[in-house]
């Protein structure tokens, strides 16, 4: 099958996850309700949580940086800032498309081989994923009761019920075993179209980013590196924390809830589907119930918090994207003005 077609499909079917999601998680309120909620929010506490979020974009980049530095690169704060707002952006079309895009991005702008850069963004995407397991265990501590019910009503029943209703039917059986054999043949699939694209080219690839990845042991300030980590999380913790306080409803709430939602918000993040769209609104919102928080309350919080943080992700990832477009445009007209003049000097 032609990639093409096959990431259109891939596209498609994420898609309708989604709006799967989104149409399930608001199946029983009333939209008309949950805008008018939104448009009483306060301005001022939403504009310091985009400042918030705004600030981790340029804390990000500068550990971006960090574990740049050890491969002989030393990129500009301002490129590296527009390739990690080009990549969020690029997220919002296809789920990972980032991290490529933002390697392209920077790999363009600074003139860095684009195998290595990608070696440092999985190493970030280790430690956002070992980040959000410390917030999980934090929130595991201190809402225990709450996290427990969390996880058994929104993962294990459904998938424990899903499975019986699938397994006690002929149909349903034939159904997990068509899923199995489907898998298989996938991964037959990959595995001969990678062996027929090994040499040399891949063989660059995976040089470089294993390079990168080793990168993480030879920082020259491993404590700015911590550092940076951790204020990054903070920065996502404040944003929805000062967030809660934009509407009635929600500001009584304390700081441990904006820690169980930022957690709840980073697993709906983590899915599979254009920008957590739908998996982000459900486990939000199932979270706020349990803080007393009303599904439709819960619903009009989340939309707002999502929809929050897509704008800023809009904005700037078209900004940025405008801006690397247009020095990449000033530097090829540089270059062709000095080989016009180079030309002309050496034909006198």
């Amino acid at each position: 099958m032609n990639s093409r077609v096959l990431s259109v499909l891939k596209y498609i079917i994420l898609l309708s996850i989604a709006a799967g999601l989104l149409f399930f998680a608001f199946r029983n309120v009333s939209l008309k309700a949950i805008v008018h909620e939104m448009l009483q929010a306060n301005a001022w506490w939403l504009l310091l949580s985009t400042a918030f979020s705004f600030i981790a974009l340029i804390s990000r980049a500068y550990r971006w940086n960090l574990l740049i530095e050890p491969l002989g690169y030393r990129p500009g704060l301002r490129n590296t800032t527009y390739s990690v707002m080009v990549g969020y952006f690029a997220n919002l079309a296809f789920p990972r498309l980032g991290e490529v895009t933002r390697c392209g991005s920077l790999s363009t702008a600074e003139d860095i081989p684009f195998n290595k850069l990608l070696g440092t963004v999985v190493v970030e995407r280790i430690i956002d994923v070992l980040s959000l397991l410390v917030c999980l265990i934090i929130v595991a501590v201190i809402e225990f009761k709450r996290l427990g019910s969390f996880l058994n009503k929104n993962l294990a029943e459904p998938l424990v019920s899903k499975f019986k209703s699938i397994s006690s039917t002929t149909g349903g059986i034939l159904l997990l075993a068509g899923a199995v054999v489907l898998v298989v043949v996938l991964a037959v699939i990959f595995f001969r179209y990678s062996k027929r694209k090994s040499g040399s080219k891949w063989t660059a690839l995976v040089g470089g980013f294993v390079n990168g990845l080793m990168s993480i042991k030879d920082l020259d300030k491993p404590w700015s590196f911590i550092f940076h980590s951790v204020f990054i999380w903070v920065l996502y913790y404040l944003s929805v924390y000062v967030c809660l306080f934009a509407l009635p409803f929600t500001s009584n709430l304390g700081l441990a809830a904006a820690l169980f939602l930022l957690v709840a918000g980073g697993l709906g993040m983590s899915a599979p589907v254009q920008g957590g769209i739908g998996a982000y609104h459900l486990l939000v919102s199932q979270g706020l119930l349990l803080y007393g928080v009303s599904l439709q309350d819960g619903l009009s919080f989340a939309t707002l918090l999502h929809s929050l943080q897509l704008v800023t992700v809009i904005v700037t990832g078209s900004i940025a994207m405008l801006l690397l477009f247009l020095q990449r445009k000033r530097k090829a007209e540089a270059l062709s003005t000095s080989a016009m003049a180079e030309s002309s000097f050496t034909s006198v």
